[in-house]
């Protein structure tokens, strides 16, 4: 019999609650059966939401994160505690977007990542920030994201 490689995850077939913060979410890892093969992973958000740090008026973006594994993959039950993880947490886009990409980076050792931190206008101004870890391997398709443009009423 062998050893279950899921064994080692807390929150997989678990009841979990949201954490209090990113800081106390934890992300977990299961191992790449295909470490052998250069592909691309995509999780997409399109309804993640934290605080603006100065109002604690809510702030809304479409997330798209891209990367090819190495040795690991993120686990997605995690990820999405994780992201959600900071509905309640006060910070400027471009930092809830880069910090969200060098966690990943850091947990998953991946060959390459990148965050597209799409936020919704507020006060006019939509911002949209992007994040890689690196240049594109070469042989990696990578799809565009799908997501349009801010466009307003245009």
């Amino acid at each position: 019999m062998t050893d279950n490689i899921y064994s080692g995850l807390g929150q997989l077939g678990q009841s979990s609650s949201i954490p209090a913060s990113p800081e106390e979410a934890e992300l977990e890892r299961v191992a790449n059966p295909h470490t052998d093969t250069l592909y691309l992973a995509r999780f997409t958000a399109p309804e993640f939401t934290s605080l603006c740090p100065v109002t604690g008026q809510p702030d809304f973006a479409h997330l798209v994160i891209d990367y090819a594994p190495g040795a690991w993959l993120v686990e997605s039950k995690s990820l999405k505690l994780y992201l959600t993880s900071f509905r309640n947490h006060g910070a400027f886009h471009e930092d809830c977007t880069v910090a969200i990409g060098k966690r990943l980076e850091g947990l998953l050792e991946p060959k390459w990542l990148r965050i597209y931190g799409y936020w919704y206008p507020r006060g006019g101004i939509p911002i949209d920030v992007f994040w890689q870890s690196g240049p594109v391997p070469e042989g990696l398709y990578v799809p565009d994201t799908g997501v349009a443009p801010y466009r307003g009423r245009g």
